[in-house]
């Protein structure tokens, strides 16, 4: 079928997002023969790792999990090399020695139907496809919760994804909010070089030993897929592991800077207040409070259901099956994302073997 008025690149698959969820799916899609482009916003190579705060070291990450493929050495690095630069290496290297076709930067504005294609477009270029890949992540979406006052706070509000270190805090009192590892981070990242810091939750923090074994991650991936078939939001997954004893959160405990006080009330011009009267005097507020998938760009393809969430088959979108959601939901994590990008590739595949629909003359 022509599609009228369309003079962009024709192409079986786009792949948008090149971190570990776009790569994977990338090489499964060359695995499988198939014609691609992968867009990538960034100006190069490591996806979210890359704006990752460069005090979060080697030592700390809970592990990186290798591309398919491709290993990841982390003998080639020590323990006190930041992460941001020893991942974003390892993926601009993934991505020459696999050869895959990434296009950067492009920010991609939007992705709509028209007729058997979905077209997906930059605002300044076109790519008809018969298949789509989405894996931009959560990075560019942080989650900003609201609390009456916080217009008026006369000090600094940053998220976790502007933190860069604990130097620009020093002998500043600094609220953490939030229950996650990103918390747990700055908080030994801050402690004995801010002033003060105060950990604040919506709920007591859970703490738990042992390994995260494949059973404990079959779990949390069933839980998650459960929501996502309802057409439910994903939760975050420390919502359903809580904090493992991790080398983050042991050094954390070690300097004794996680002393857990329920979440404010409201913020002041000068700090925050609780629900019983008592109050802190602060000067910086620091949001750890999580990410959001970011699919703004799939709003002309009218997914969302009644629940807010987006109703899944795997990585499949119910609402439309040429598009694939890789690293959402239960795919979101590390350690899902390779399988979801075989899993994705295998459908489109089988998808893209259906014939074309004759073309009109």
């Amino acid at each position: 079928m022509r599609r009228g008025g369309y003079t962009g690149v024709e192409i079986d698959t786009v792949v948008i997002g090149a971190g570990q969820a776009g790569l994977s799916s990338a090489y499964f899609l060359r695995h499988f023969g198939l014609d691609f482009v992968v867009l990538d916003a960034n100006a190069t190579p490591g996806g979210a790792w890359r704006h990752r705060s460069p005090t979060l070291s080697m030592a700390e990450v809970h592990g990186i999990f290798d591309l398919p493929g491709f290993r990841f050495d982390a003998a080639d690095h020590r323990g006190s090399d930041p992460a941001a630069d020893a991942v974003s290496d390892y993926f601009a290297a993934y991505e020459h020695r696999m050869e895959l076709p990434v296009v950067r930067p492009v920010t991609v504005q939007s992705v709509r139907r028209d007729a058997d294609r979905l077209v997906v477009s930059d605002g300044a270029g076109e790519w008809a496809a018969r298949a789509v890949v989405n894996a931009t992540g959560t990075w560019t979406r942080p989650h900003w919760p609201y609390y009456p006052g916080a217009a008026g706070f006369q000090g600094r509000q940053l998220h976790y994804a502007d933190y860069r270190g604990p130097e620009e805090f020093a002998g500043r009192r600094v609220v953490v909010v939030g229950g996650g590892n990103s918390a747990v981070h700055a908080l030994s990242d801050l402690a004995g070089v801010a002033a003060q810091t105060i950990w604040v939750t919506r709920r007591p923090p859970v703490f738990h030993e042992g390994e995260f074994t494949p059973d404990t991650g079959r779990a949390v991936v069933a839980e998650v897929d459960a929501r996502v078939r309802a057409g439910l939001p994903p939760q975050s997954v420390v919502s359903v592991t809580g904090l493992g004893y991790t080398t983050v959160v042991r050094a954390a405990l070690a300097k004794g800077a996680l002393h857990r006080l329920p979440m404010f009330t409201r913020i002041t011009a000068y700090g925050v207040e609780w629900a019983d009267g008592t109050s802190a005097e602060a000067d910086v507020i620091l949001w750890c409070t999580g990410f959001r998938a970011a699919l703004d760009h799939l709003a002309p393809l009218k997914l969302r259901e009644p629940g807010g969430g987006i109703r899944m088959d795997g990585t499949r979108v119910l609402a439309e099956p040429r598009l694939h959601l890789v690293g959402y939901g239960p795919s979101a994590s590390t350690v899902g994302a390779n399988r979801a990008g075989r899993d994705a590739a295998r459908q489109i595949r089988d998808l893209l073997r259906t014939p074309e629909p004759a073309t009109a003359v």
